[in-house]
């Protein structure tokens, strides 16, 4: 009998619990939403956040507020969501230098894998090669002759340490076989002026930030990073077509919560960024941006984030790039 009554109260506990998440979920969420972004204001990353948070708080009716946590190539805003409530009141937005982070840095103060839980992953993007006026190399080919020809006196700027610039930099710097030195900033932002300025003279910017500068006359585009070229501007060539033809990078831009968010809730969320994502404004909008728009489910992204830490693992062991301490 007692085994019987034993036997009863599980199955009913099992079933609070399960529609206790249940109603958890479809009240989410009750009160403001963070979201991280881990690079300074004004950047690639930033711009999608605050797209994105506003499409999201239009449909939850909450507000989304924008928290800009910029360093260390993305850790300091990523260590914020990873040692979050996991109830995704805060959440993360990241480019594939999350990924990058894991696999370049010998120590970071979270696990990434365990810390996290991926949400969806939001888009596809190839970075775009870009440089300031004064640079005397309009095409690849001239920017790997003046490397060549003068060792150690070229650099390129970066979003900072681990970021998407940084890595597309150091595969380049290998295929091509040049001296070039990275100089890594706090976001985008940050180093465009240096960037205009000819304090770098090149870099690999996120396709958003690129064409903004390049449409406004202050950078000139040599290439784009992808194995084809891009609908936002076709007359820019791949970096194969101009030379290294076994030179490809390629990012992404995902939502993140922290580990152990409950399953409904990461599923609602998701399937709200896919809903967001579906639209045909959306599509257009981050096509502008050169970004191809994805709306993955959880898994999907879970299986590629840990796909892509092997994959970026394997670049930075064959460019013989240090790890960061």
């Amino acid at each position: 009998m007692k085994r019987v009554a034993l036997a009863l109260f599980s199955l009913c506990a099992g079933a609070f619990a399960l529609g206790a998440g249940h109603a958890f979920a479809q009240g989410y969420p009750t009160k403001p939403v963070r979201l991280v972004v881990p690079f300074a204001p004004g950047g690639a990353i930033d711009l999608m956040g605050r797209y994105y948070g506003q499409k999201l708080s239009d449909i939850w009716k909450q507000q989304v507020i924008v928290d800009n946590r910029a360093g260390a190539g993305s850790n300091i805003g990523a260590n914020v969501v990873a040692k979050s409530t996991p109830d995704a009141y805060t959440l993360l937005i990241n480019s594939a230098a999350q990924a990058i982070s894991a696999a370049l840095y010998r120590k970071q103060p979270f696990d990434p894998v365990k810390d996290f839980t991926p949400v969806s992953q939001l888009s596809s993007n190839w970075p775009m090669l870009v440089g300031n006026l004064k640079l005397p190399a309009g095409s690849v080919k001239e920017l790997i002759a003046l490397a060549r020809s003068s060792p150690g006196k070229l650099n390129y700027g970066s979003a900072g340490m681990g970021s998407s610039a940084h890595l597309a930099g150091e595969l380049f710097k290998s295929l091509a076989g040049i001296d070039i030195v990275h100089v890594p900033y706090k976001g985008d932002a940050a180093m465009m002026p240096s960037l205009i300025a000819d304090d770098v003279q090149f870099s690999f910017l996120p396709m958003a930030v690129a064409l903004t500068q390049i449409k406004s006359g202050r950078l000139r585009a040599l290439a784009v990073t992808g194995a084809r070229r891009i609908a936002a501007a076709p007359e820019v060539p791949t970096v194969m077509e101009t030379g290294l033809s076994e030179y490809e990078f390629s990012g992404w831009v995902g939502i993140f919560a922290p580990g152990g968010t409950p399953r409904d809730i990461v599923n609602q969320i998701s399937a709200e960024l896919a809903r967001v994502l579906g639209t045909p404004e959306v599509q257009e909008r981050v096509r502008s941006w050169g970004y191809e728009p994805v709306g993955s489910t959880p898994e999907e992204f879970a299986a590629k984030y840990k796909a892509d830490i092997g994959v970026y693992i394997k670049i930075i062991r064959d460019a013989n790039v240090p790890l960061v301490d």
